[in-house]
C-alpha cells in the first residue's frame, strides 16, 4: 500500500533526548481492543512518534524505528513490563523505519541506507555517529520503507518494494527481498515479484523465509488478497507485477502470462489490510496452541470502500510447518466503525513470552500477554 500519513492522537513531552512517560490509564482506548480469553493488552509505552519496526537488545532494551527521522530506545530496568522512559537516540535521518540487533550493535535503515551504532546500549543519551553500512539501496520514497533483521544464515535482509502502484520494475532492484553479509558486503537478490513487504521472519521448524506482501490498489474492494508466502530458498519469483495472490492478473502486465509461472501464496489474507510486520510466536508465555503459529498485524485499508484491518490477525500452521490451514482475528478494536484510532504495524516478541505492537497512528507500544 502507498505510504500514509497519520496524526496522533498523543503529543509527546520532550525533555533532552527523552520523553516522560503518562500513565497507561490516561487512555481508555486500550479497553476497546478485544482479545481471546486469558489475554491482557497494556501499554509498554506512549508518545514513540510514528512507530513502526521493533527490536530488542541483549539486555532487553527494545528499539524502535519510525516513519519520521527519529530512532528511540525503551529501556525497562526494573523489568515491569513498561518502559522506563523515551529516549531519542537518532534524529535527522531519512524515514529510519527498520532496526535490528547484531552483537551489540544497532543496525537501522533508513529508505537509502543502511546505517550501525555499535555498543550501543552503552551510548543511548549521546546521540552516537553511525557507520554506514550500505548506502546503495534506491532513494524513491514509494513503498521505501525497510524491514529488515538477521536471518538464521547471519545475513542482513533488505526488501526493496515497487516505487509504484503496479509497473515493470525499472531497475532489477526493485520489487526484491535482499541479503548482505553483516559489513555491507555479498548483497544479493534472494527473492524476486515482491511488490511491497514491509514483514518477514523465519520458519522455527524449518528456517524457511515467510514474508507478508501487500496486493496492489485500484482494482476493487475485494481484490487482491494480501499475500502470506513462504519462500522455500532463494531465487523465486512470487508474481509481481504480472499476478497478484497467486491468481489475479495485472489488468496490463498480466496479458499473455501463465500464473503456474510463479510461487503463489502460503496464505491469502484479506483485500487491502495492509499486511506488515509477522512473527513467529516461539515463547512459552502463551498457550501451546499458539507455539510456531504466525501473528501478522494489519496496518488497514485505504483503498476500499469500507475499512478492514486495524487488527492483529493469526495464521495456524499444520505440524509440518509448512502449510497454512487458518486465517483467524487474535486482537481487534483499532477500528471502531470507520473511524481508526491505532494501526498495528510490527511484532517483537520479548523474553517472557509477551508480544509487543507498535502504533505508529497512536505513538505506542503496546505489550500482549497472557493472564490465565
Amino acid at each position: 500500500m502507498r505510504r500514509l500519513l497519520a496524526f496522533a492522537f498523543l503529543t509527546p513531552l520532550v525533555f533532552g533526548f527523552t520523553t516522560e512517560l503518562p500513565s497507561a490509564a490516561a487512555d481508555a482506548n486500550l479497553s476497546k481492543i478485544k482479545l481471546p480469553a486469558g489475554f491482557a493488552i497494556s501499554y509498554f509505552a506512549q508518545n514513540v512518534s510514528g512507530a513502526r519496526e521493533i527490536t530488542v537488545g541483549p539486555d532487553g532494551t527494545v528499539y524502535v524505528g519510525t516513519r519520521n527521522d527519529k530512532v528511540y530506545a525503551l529501556p525497562d530496568r526494573n523489568k515491569d513490563g513498561r518502559a522506563d522512559e523515551v529516549v531519542t537516540i537518532a534524529t535527522g535521518l531519512n524515514a529510519p523505519n527498520g532496526v535490528a540487533v547484531r552483537n551489540g550493535a544497532l543496525y537501522v535503515a533508513e529508505i537509502n541506507r543502511v546505517l550501525r551504532y555499535d555498543n550501543i546500549a552503552q551510548h543511548l543519551k549521546q546521540k552516537p555517529k553511525p557507520a554506514v553500512v550500505y548506502n546503495q539501496l534506491p532513494s524513491k520514497e514509494w513503498h521505501g520503507y525497510r524491514y529488515i533483521a538477521f536471518g538464521p544464515d547471519g545475513k542482513l535482509y533488505v526488501p526493496v518494494g515497487a516505487p509504484c502502484n503496479s509497473c515493470l520494475p525499472e531497475e532489477p532492484i526493485f520489487g526484491t527481498i535482499n541479503r548482505m553479509n553483516a559489513d555491507g558486503t555479498g548483497f544479493e537478490i534472494v527473492a524476486n515479484g515482491v511488490r511491497n513487504t514491509v514483514g518477514f521472519d523465519w520458519s522455527p521448524v524449518d528456517k524457511a523465509l515467510w514474508f507478508t506482501d501487500n496486493g496492489r490498489d485500484n482494482l476493487g474492494d475485494n481484490v487482491p488478497a494480501d499475500e502470506l508466502n513462504r519462500a522455500s530458498g532463494p531465487g523465486l519469483h512470487f508474481g509481481f507485477p504480472y499476478f497478484f495472490a497467486g491468481d489475479i492478473p495485472d489488468p496490463e502486465f498480466g496479458k499473455g502470462k501463465s500464473s503456474n509461472t510463479y510461487t503463489k501464496p502460503a496464505r491469502k489474507l484479506g483485500p487491502h489490510v495492509a499486511a506488515l510486520g509477522m512473527k513467529f510466536y516461539t515463547g512459552k508465555q502463551f498457550p501451546t496452541q499458539y507455539r510456531n503459529q504466525i501473528f501478522i498485524p494489519e496496518h488497514g485499508s485505504w483503498n476500499r470502500s469500507s475499512k478492514i484491518g486495524y487488527r492483529i490477525s493469526l495464521v495456524r500452521l499444520d505440524a509440518t510447518g509448512k502449510q497454512a490451514t487458518s486465517y483467524e482475528t487474535f486482537a481487534q478494536g483499532w477500528l471502531q466503525g470507520q473511524q481508526a484510532w491505532g494501526r498495528p504495524v510490527c511484532l517483537l516478541q520479548l523474553a517472557d513470552g509477551s508480544l509487543l505492537v507498535s502504533d505508529d497512528q497512536n505513538d505506542a507500544i503496546y505489550r500482549i500477554s497472557y493472564k490465565g
